[in-house]
C-alpha cells in the first residue's frame, strides 16, 4: 500500500488535485477536536517559520481536499502561512448533509478556540470561561494571527464568525452569494452578500467566471477576484494558488 492509499478511509477517496509537495501533503497531523455538536477534525499543514495560521472550511457537501482548497494549502505554506483545514463534525459523523448554519458556526468557533488557545490562559472568542480549551496546553496554532476562510458553506462560515474569533482576514472560495432560482420558485432566493458586507478586515473573495451562485461585488475592504471555472473551481487551480499567494503576501 503507498502512503497515499493508506488516506483513503480517511477521507473516502483520493484528493483529487495535490500540492507540488506531496510529502508535505501525506505527512499531515491530524487532530480530533470537541465542539457543541460532535467531534470536528483538524488537518494541519505547519509551515516552518510561520507568520500566521489559515484555517479553511469544507463545502456543504464536500471535504477537505477540493481541488480550490488544496491549492490554497499550498500556496499559504509557500507564503509561511500554516494552514488547518476543518471538518465539520456532520462530516466526520459520516453525514453529508449540513448542518444548520448556527451548529456550523458554533462548531467553527470551538476548534478555533482549541487550535489558537494559549496555555494555561483563555482561548480566543467569546466562550473562553471555562472551556476546555482555556484549561488545556497551547493550541498547536498559538500564538498566530488567525486568517479565516474556506469554500462555499465553508466562506460562509468564515464570514459569520470573523468578528467573533478576531480573524485579520477572511479568504472565501466560491462564496455562494444567491442560490438559483427554482423553477417552481415565484422569486430568487435572497442572496448572502450581508455576509460578506459584515466583514470589516481584508477579505478575498476567488469566484468562477461561469459560478451559477453569481458573482460578489468588490468593496473597500474586499477583493474579488475572476477565474475560468464554475462554482467547483475545479480548473485552473493554479490561478487559484497564485491568487491566494499574493493576496496572503500582501497582507499586514
Amino acid at each position: 500500500m503507498t502512503r497515499s492509499e493508506s488516506l483513503l478511509p480517511l477521507y473516502g477517496s483520493r484528493p483529487s488535485v495535490l500540492p507540488s509537495d506531496r510529502r508535505a501533503w501525506e505527512d499531515r497531523r491530524v487532530l480530533e477536536l470537541d465542539t457543541p455538536h460532535g467531534p470536528a477534525r483538524a488537518h494541519l499543514h505547519l509551515a516552518d517559520e510561520p507568520r500566521a495560521a489559515l484555517v479553511l472550511g469544507h463545502g456543504a457537501g464536500g471535504g477537505v481536499t477540493a481541488p480550490d482548497l488544496v491549492a490554497a494549502t499550498a500556496a499559504a505554506q509557500a507564503s509561511g502561512v500554516s494552514v488547518a483545514l476543518i471538518e465539520q463534525p456532520y462530516r466526520v459523523a459520516g453525514r453529508r448533509s449540513a448542518a444548520p448554519a448556527g451548529q456550523l458556526d458554533a462548531a467553527w468557533i470551538a476548534v478555533v478556540e482549541q487550535l489558537f488557545a494559549p496555555a494555561g490562559g483563555a482561548a480566543r472568542g467569546p466562550s473562553a470561561a471555562g472551556s476546555p480549551a482555556a484549561r488545556s496546553a497551547a493550541g498547536p496554532l498559538h500564538p498566530l494571527p488567525l486568517i479565516a476562510g474556506g469554500r462555499s458553506s465553508g466562506a460562509r462560515v468564515a464570514c459569520r464568525t470573523a468578528a467573533a474569533t478576531n480573524a485579520i482576514g477572511v479568504l472565501c472560495l466560491a462564496f455562494p452569494l444567491q442560490p438559483p432560482q427554482r423553477a417552481s420558485a415565484a422569486a430568487p432566493p435572497p442572496d448572502r452578500l450581508h455576509e460578506l458586507d459584515a466583514v470589516t478586515v481584508p477579505t478575498l473573495v476567488v469566484q468562477g467566471i461561469r459560478d451559477r451562485f453569481g458573482m460578489p461585488p468588490a468593496a473597500p475592504n474586499r477583493t474579488v477576484v475572476e477565474v475560468a471555472g464554475d462554482h467547483a473551481l475545479r480548473t485552473n487551480v493554479a490561478s487559484i494558488g497564485a491568487t491566494v499567494r499574493r493576496w496572503l503576501d500582501a497582507l499586514p
